[in-house]
């Protein structure tokens, strides 16, 4: 539950995803985008859990992914990808859109209201030792900053207002033929395979 780094960081995410060669170890992508300065917050401390944050979701693409991020994807597709890899890399977001979003969509519920995050972390945290440590004011910035990300990926609206997901062909496509379980994590969107 580390993610109270900013929201999905597009520009960031994608500068870092350009520096990465293939096969190389993700540290040593840290290592330079720390040295090239690709996260323009004033503080150092602040910009290295930044970038941190960002190599560890961009860990979850796998390499067609992330050629697709910086080749060819545009800023929707972009930020739909930055958010299955959020998905993948926190259970508990993922866990969110699923169980509480996807749910809500699915139920004609489209309003978002912040206790859901609020229930969830109670719930999940009967079983999670680790969930069951965050204070109140951690879990109050993770719910806005899961919030503010929902927002960028296109997954609500300003008003929370749960959006139906409009994933372009050739992302789906992508993303069927890599992760099709990934698909979940978009309202109104599933995998045609089986």
């Amino acid at each position: 539950m580390s993610f109270v780094t900013g929201g999905l960081l597009v520009n960031e995410s994608v500068e870092v995803a350009r520096l990465h060669v293939p096969g190389e170890a993700w540290e040593d992508t840290l290592r330079r985008a720390i040295a090239e300065g690709l996260a323009t917050l004033p503080k150092a401390a602040s910009r290295r859990r930044t970038l941190r944050e960002i190599v560890n979701r961009l860990s979850q693409l796998n390499e067609d992914e992330r050629a697709f991020l910086v080749e060819r994807a545009d800023r929707a597709e972009q930020a739909a990808l930055l958010w299955v890899a959020t998905c993948r890399a926190y259970r508990f977001v993922r866990e969110y859109a699923i169980e509480v979003v996807c749910e809500r969509y699915l139920s004609h519920r489209l309003d978002l209201p912040p206790e859901t995050f609020d229930h969830l972390l109670e719930a999940k945290a009967e079983w999670d030792d680790g969930l069951a440590a965050i204070a109140p004011t951690t879990a109050h910035k993770l719910r806005q900053i899961l919030f503010r990300m929902m927002r960028e990926a296109g997954i609500v609206d300003r008003a929370r207002r749960i959006q139906t997901a409009s994933l372009s062909r050739a992302l789906r496509t992508l993303l069927e033929s890599t992760a099709p379980a990934d698909l979940a994590v978009f309202p109104g969107v599933a995998s045609e395979r089986p």
